[in-house]
């Protein structure tokens, strides 16, 4: 049995606008010690389903329509508030982007650790202390028996981000969800962070789930990987099939806006327009208006979703066709070729 397993998850977002459906059928699965990044464009969808998991959704616009989310046998979805605040912190943890959100200005660092843990540990006294103190030692803050007085304008940036993890990882959960946790830091932190993430998970057998825009994390730190857009699963597969042969248009054109050092280009490949809101309700695929390699069926039929390969999946009608192209199809010259017969 998976540790995380999401099926047809919906959540929306109510609004004056209208209904948004920023989560629209997401299912997934992760097991215990690896590693599952999610990747896709800002409004994909990715950090609503973060949420969803938690049920951390902003209220009262926020609400889960349909699927379940099962966490070590355990649907979430039936629990009730006050069991869910014994799962947050103490069985599921996150990380987010900003260490100055997460971190209260006011309390001491080693207060903030602490709290966690007398909460989820039912630690009383000096065992507490100790707790906080071999924590901070496991994200690898110097001097962590007096770092834990300071409070955070004392701490840079890449520390503090740290006593974030620090404070995830108290409690010793079965899973980490990372929201965007290496976006504040500079390159050089953020290669030494993404070391400690990945051997804290070795040493705590951590489920990592890591939300990123970076295709170089999900290579450095992913087993597998879902490609999000428009609040669905377009792509969902090995991290290594993603990068050699990508099945879904959207997965493709991503990998082509990254630059390649390797590679001379006069123009850098960007994907046409912008991603679609989860306000309209195409009857075809989300991605057709976008796409190179639209076929007139893409504009009024949602495609099912293809098994190319055993555990590679994508929602495209010309998926075989893309992975069977081994890599060699390029979106770019797709869409030169399309404005040549226009």
């Amino acid at each position: 049995m998976p540790l995380l397993e999401v099926q047809d998850l919906e959540t929306h977002l109510v609004t004056r606008r209208g209904v948004n459906r920023a989560v629209d059928g997401v299912s997934f699965s992760l097991d215990t010690g690896r590693s599952l990044g999610v990747v896709g464009e800002s409004g994909s969808g990715k950090s609503m389903t973060a949420a969803s998991i938690l049920r951390l959704l902003p209220q009262p616009y926020g609400k889960i329509v349909g699927g379940s989310i099962r966490f070590n046998g355990e649907n979430l979805l039936v629990k009730s508030e006050r069991e869910m605040r014994q799962v947050r912190g103490g069985k599921i943890a996150i990380i987010l982007q900003d260490p100055m959100t997460s971190l209260n200005p006011v309390f001491s660092i080693g207060y903030q650790i602490a709290e966690a843990v007398r909460l989820h540990q039912r630690f009383r006294g000096r065992h507490v202390l100790e707790r906080v103190i071999e924590s901070l030692r496991r994200v690898r803050v110097p001097a962590p028996e007096t770092r834990v007085r300071d409070y955070p304008h004392q701490f840079s940036g890449g520390m503090r981000q740290r006593v974030v993890g620090a404070i995830s990882i108290a409690c010793e959960p079965k899973l980490l969800i990372a929201d965007e946790a290496t976006t504040a830091l500079d390159a050089t932190i953020q290669a030494q962070y993404l070391d400690l993430l990945r051997g804290l998970q070795q040493d705590l057998n951590l489920a990592l789930l890591f939300i990123t825009h970076d295709f170089g994390i999900v290579a450095k730190m992913c087993d597998d990987v879902i490609v999000m857009y428009a609040g669905r699963v377009v792509e969902s597969c090995d991290v290594r099939e993603m990068f050699n042969r990508p099945a879904h248009p959207y997965t493709l054109a991503l990998l082509e806006a990254v630059p390649k050092v390797d590679r001379r280009v006069e123009r850098l490949y960007a994907i046409p327009g912008v991603a679609a809101g989860g306000f309209t309700h195409q009857a075809g695929c989300s991605f057709a208006e976008r796409c190179a390699l639209a076929q007139p069926r893409c504009h009024h039929e949602k495609p099912r979703v293809m098994t190319v390969q055993p555990g590679h999946t994508s929602e495209c009608w010309r998926a075989e066709e893309i992975y069977n192209s081994q890599g060699t199809l390029s979106l770019h010259t797709a869409a030169a070729a399309s404005e040549g017969r226009a």
